[in-house]
């Protein structure tokens, strides 16, 4: 009987512990940025993956698309 406690203690206080680490994820989101690229002269063209601008060829940079709140 005290085993058993003793171990759902364990198991208990073990799924607290992940689930405070894990912390629902929503920080981290936050801070990640999303990777959209986007043309300097032409702000309309966003793709996901760096490359060139379809319209002017120019090289696409980068673009922060993370909330700041």
């Amino acid at each position: 009987m005290k085993k058993s406690i003793i171990i759902w203690c364990l198991a208990a206080l073990s799924l607290v512990a992940v689930i405070a680490c894990n912390g629902g994820g929503h920080s981290t989101e936050k801070q990640q940025k999303k990777g959209k690229y986007t043309c300097t002269m032409h702000p309309g063209v966003s793709v996901d993956k760096p490359g060139v601008c379809p319209k002017c060829g120019m090289e696409l940079v980068e673009r922060d698309t993370t909330e700041d709140k």
